[in-house]
C-alpha cells in the first residue's frame, strides 16, 4: 500500500544527489550547479534525513554510493531526463543552426545526399565541417559529429548509421580478365575499416598480391576502382550508389561483417531532442 504521508523531496535536493553521484564529489557537483560545496552537502544531508537512508559513504577524501543510493540513481536519472525532454519539447526553442563534422568521404557519400531532408525536417540552417584526417575524437560540444567506432562515446544522443559490411568491388572492365579476382591488382585505403589482411584471415584467401595503389581516404580509392585500377575493399553502405548504377560490381558473395561502424553523435548543446529525432529519420533514410 502506498504511504500517503510520504513527502516528495524538493527537486534541488534530488539534483544535488544526481550531480554528486555522477561526478563523484561534492566539489565537482558544486562547480557544475553553481553552488558551494557546503550547500551541496547540506542538500544531500536534508535528502538523506527525509528518506531516512544514507545515500553516500563519506570517507576522508572520497565518497561512494551506498547500495540504496546505487539502486535509486537510475530512477533519478530517468526522471530528470524525462522532465528535461518534455520541457524542451513543449517550451524549448528549436535551434536555428546545426553544425555537422565528418570526414570528407562521409560528407560526400552519406551526408550530402541527405542534406535537403535534414534541413527540411530540422527547420534549421546546416553547416558542414570537414574532419581533420586522423581526428577521431568526438568532444561533447555544440557540433553534431559522425565518427567511426563501436558506439562507446558518452554523448547524450547516439545513432548507428548502418551495420558495417565489407566487400570487394571493382569496375566491370576488369571482369573481362581470365584470372580469378583475387589475383587482380589491389587498392588499399587507410582508415579504421578492416583491410586486405583482415579479409585474408577471415576467408582464407592469399595475402598477395600486395596493394598496388594506396589512398588515405575512401573517395579517391573509390575513384580508382571506378576507372579499373584494381579491386577495393569497401563498405557496402558507402558504395550502394556505385553498385546500383553499375559503375562497380561486387566480386563473389562473401561479405565481412564488422562490429564497428559510423555513428551520429551529439550532446544536448548541439541539438534539441525533437530535432535529434528528426535528424535520426533523415540520416537513416535510404
Amino acid at each position: 500500500m502506498t504511504d500517503r504521508n510520504f513527502k516528495m523531496p524538493p527537486l534541488e535536493w534530488i539534483r544535488a544527489f544526481e550531480a554528486t553521484a555522477r561526478l563523484g564529489s561534492f566539489t565537482a557537483a558544486a562547480a557544475e550547479t553553481g553552488l558551494t560545496q557546503s550547500a551541496i552537502s547540506q542538500r544531500i544531508g536534508h535528502l538523506e534525513k527525509l528518506l531516512n537512508t544514507a545515500l553516500f559513504h563519506r570517507r576522508s577524501r572520497t565518497i561512494a554510493l551506498t547500495l540504496e543510493g546505487e539502486a535509486w540513481l537510475p530512477h533519478v536519472r530517468a526522471s530528470l531526463n524525462s522532465l528535461r525532454d518534455s520541457s524542451e519539447a513543449l517550451f524549448g526553442a528549436v535551434r536555428g543552426s546545426l553544425t555537422f563534422s565528418a570526414s570528407q568521404s562521409i560528407i560526400d557519400l552519406w551526408l550530402q545526399p541527405r542534406l535537403h531532408l535534414l534541413r527540411d525536417l530540422s527547420k534549421a540552417s546546416i553547416s558542414v565541417q570537414t574532419m581533420v584526417l586522423g581526428a577521431h575524437s568526438a568532444p561533447q560540444d555544440d557540433v553534431i559529429r559522425i565518427r567511426y567506432g563501436s558506439g562507446d562515446w558518452p554523448h547524450d544522443y547516439k545513432l548507428k548509421l548502418f551495420d558495417e559490411q565489407i566487400l570487394p568491388v571493382a569496375s566491370p572492365k576488369l571482369l573481362k580478365g581470365q584470372d580469378h579476382w583475387t589475383q587482380w591488382p589491389r587498392i588499399a585505403c587507410s582508415g579504421p575499416r578492416p583491410g586486405w589482411n583482415d579479409w585474408a584471415s577471415r576467408f582464407d584467401t592469399p595475402t598477395t598480391p600486395l596493394p598496388k595503389w594506396r589512398f588515405d581516404t575512401l573517395l579517391p580509392a573509390l575513384g580508382a576502382a571506378r576507372v579499373g585500377m584494381g579491386v577495393l575493399l569497401t563498405s557496402r553502405a558507402l558504395c550502394e550508389a556505385d553498385l546500383a548504377s553499375g559503375r562497380l560490381v561486387q566480386l563473389g558473395s562473401d561479405i565481412l561483417q564488422h562490429h564497428e561502424s559510423y555513428w551520429l553523435l551529439a550532446s544536448r548543446d548541439a541539438v534539441s531532442r525533437a530535432q535529434w529525432e528528426k535528424l535520426a529519420v533523415a540520416m537513416r533514410h535510404p
